[in-house]
């Protein structure tokens, strides 16, 4: 990974922080939560057509600030916002659950297209565990898995689980999985934190029959809940792996694998609960394995937190090495709304974002949630526009299964008229997902590596032939073009390098 050290900003008097250029490869993904109609849609009683326009509005602010993926909320609670075979439409699209949109469409193959349209990744983002939001088990579905399958359910708190320790349990969570997978074209699967669900004072997750009924190798009992997880996840990555090996499979576990009061090989923290000892999840061994593609910790508190600073995480989890990349989960609903005041400075997400880009494990940041930044806070919005995010950027390739490089485009070109240039590319790889066209103001090179030299990303269509068209005045000081694919993969070809000379258009055209 190529790094150049431009300026060092100084936030604070005692440290800095070094802004390095802007990487060609950056993970720049938002979650789009959809339980309780967090982000989207905004309330579950609106009409499709409001729906798809608040969908469009979100991927529109994010486009103009440079990301290029999208984490959408497709599974909250044993429901869908697909049609399924498995699970009930869900009530936060509808306002009821099993009831279909009106007028109806499929918001999944929509939301698909439309973030495509844009360049964005789609990773479909799944909850594997939880049931229920709530105990109003009233407003589920009649095929709700609560009803069908109530030997499932485990009610802890104020929710109901399905039981991690049941074979059957995982095997469905697999299907409900796999017929996204197989029927969509997504770029990612992605699970959140949540596996088995965050301990309650006084409370006992009652799996103590599936525990003497499925426990064959003897294992302790946070032990065996470790296994069930990990069996999930092996399972899914083999399964998807086995059709579409280029959709990645993602994972954002809570950022505190361990303390190093438990375990000496733990982070410097005093976090209450940990993702390895209460929510019986090992992101380490998942990598190790390399069962998962990417994880992204959430890191939610400020870079100088005293029970779990952002930078000393940022810190432990780049020296694991990885071999899955990293990426790291900020929390910025929090700014301006949070008891730690650090949240009031608007320079504390922009400080975040500097320190894992100089960090070579790191790989980019997501971001929880997206309304957290839409028509609020626009001195950070500003600041991440002109600072953090001026270039695009694309998103990292899949990173253990990869395929030949697809070939250098067939291009085309001529001037229309006087003001404006028309350029065909032609294809017949179907899995091809993107044309890039860069620019250059240097007559005799492009070059494929600058971020600023990205001028758009066009997602490829079926038909195999695309027309690109610029006005003069777009190509103002350019001297050259430079057009490559990207597959589903995320590979890139070579570059078909096309000047902009009318003269030599003409020439490469008669």
């Amino acid at each position: 990974m190529k790094y150049i050290i431009l300026s060092c900003i100084f936030y604070l008097p005692q440290w800095a922080i070094c802004q390095k250029e802007q990487l060609k490869h950056e993970f720049r993904a938002i979650w789009i939560a959809t339980v309780a109609n967090i982000d989207w849609p905004s309330q579950d009683d609106i009409s499709t057509k409001e729906q798809q326009s608040e969908f469009i509005d979100i991927l529109q602010f994010y486009q103009s600030l440079n990301f290029n993926t999208v984490i959408v909320q497709v599974r909250a609670a044993g429901d869908a916002f697909y049609p399924s075979s498995y699970e009930p439409w869900s009530k936060y699209l509808t306002g009821k659950e099993g009831t279909s949109p009106k007028p109806y469409y499929d918001p999944l193959q929509w939301m698909i297209e439309e973030s495509h349209e844009r360049g964005f990744e789609f990773h479909a983002w799944f909850n594997p565990y939880r049931a229920t939001f709530n105990l109003d088990t009233a407003s589920l579905a009649n095929s709700h898995a609560f009803y069908q399958h109530p030997e499932w359910m485990i009610k802890y708190g104020k929710k109901h689980y399905f039981n991690p320790g049941l074979p059957e349990v995982r095997k469905y969570t697999t299907n409900v999985i796999m017929e996204v997978v197989n029927n969509y074209e997504i770029d990612g699967v992605h699970f959140d934190d949540y596996f088995y669900p965050y301990k309650i004072k006084d409370e006992i997750f009652e799996d103590s029959a599936a525990f003497k009924l499925n426990n064959n190798a003897s294992l302790s009992l946070d032990d065996w809940r470790r296994a069930n997880v990990d069996s999930l996840v092996s399972n899914i990555s083999d399964s998807i792996r086995a059709v579409k090996p280029w959709v990645q499979f993602g994972i954002s576990p809570f950022g505190v694998w361990r303390n190093a009061s438990v375990d000496p090989s733990g982070s410097d923290t005093q976090a209450g609960q940990t993702t390895y000892d209460d929510l019986y999840a090992d992101p380490l061994k998942w990598d190790e394995n390399q069962w998962i593609d990417y994880i992204v910790p959430q890191l939610y508190w400020s870079m100088d937190h005293p029970l779990a600073s952002h930078s000393k995480l940022v810190n432990w989890w780049s020296d694991q090495k990885l071999k899955s990349h990293l990426y790291i989960g900020h929390g910025t609903y929090k700014v301006k709304n949070n008891s730690d005041k650090a949240w009031n400075k608007y320079r504390e997400i922009p400080k975040q974002i500097e320190l894992t880009r100089g960090k070579e494990e790191v790989d980019g940041s997501v971001f929880f949630s997206a309304k957290s930044l839409i028509n609020k806070h626009k001195r950070l919005v500003k600041m991440m526009a002109r600072k953090n995010y001026r270039y695009q950027a694309l998103p990292m390739p899949t990173p253990f299964i990869s395929k030949e490089e697809p070939g250098q485009p067939i291009v085309e070109a001529q001037w229309t008229d006087e003001e404006r240039m028309s350029i065909t590319v032609k294809n017949v790889d179907k899995s091809i997902r993107y044309i890039m066209v860069y620019g250059s103001k240097d007559k005799d090179s492009v070059d494929l590596d600058a971020a600023e030299s990205i001028l758009i990303k066009i997602s490829y269509p079926d038909s195999g032939e695309a027309t690109i068209s610029f006005q003069k005045k777009q190509l103002k000081k350019i001297k050259q073009l430079g057009m490559t694919y990207i597959n589903n993969y995320g590979q890139e070809s070579s570059v078909s390098v096309l000047s902009i000379s009318k003269e030599e258009v003409t020439k490469k055209t008669d």
